[in-house]
C-alpha cells in the first residue's frame, strides 16, 4: 500500500469517526436535556400533588432544590406541555417574578 492509499484510508476513517462522534454527543444531549425536562416536571408535579399551597415555585427555589441553573430550568419549561408559566405581579400591577406550576389533568 502506498503512502498516498495510506492517508486516503486514514481519511475516510477520520469522516466516519467523527460522524459517529457527533451522533453519540448529540444523542447524549438530547438524553440530558430530556432528563431534566423530566426531573423538573416530577418535582412540580409533587409539590402541586402535595396541597400545601398551589404549587408554584419560583425559579430560585426550583435551582436550589434541583441543582440546576435557571436557564436549564426555563428551557425545559418551555419545552414541556406539561408545566404553565404564571406571571405574578407588585403592587403597582408591574410583572414581578415568573413562577413555574404543573398542569393539572384533565378529566
Amino acid at each position: 500500500m502506498t503512502f498516498h492509499g495510506i492517508l486516503e484510508f486514514l481519511s475516510h476513517l477520520a469522516a466516519i469517526l467523527t460522524a459517529v462522534v457527533a451522533v453519540l454527543a448529540s444523542a447524549f444531549y438530547i438524553r440530558q436535556r430530556r432528563a431534566k425536562r423530566r426531573r423538573l416536571e416530577e418535582y412540580l408535579e409533587g409539590e402541586y400533588d402535595a396541597r400545601r399551597d398551589q404549587g408554584q415555585r419560583t425559579l430560585m427555589h426550583l435551582a436550589a432544590n434541583l441543582g440546576m441553573t435557571e436557564s436549564e430550568i426555563m428551557d425545559a419549561a418551555f419545552r414541556s406541555d406539561r408545566i404553565d408559566r404564571v406571571v405574578t405581579t407588585d403592587g403597582a400591577g408591574r410583572a414581578d417574578r415568573m413562577m413555574l406550576v404543573h398542569k393539572p389533568k384533565k378529566p
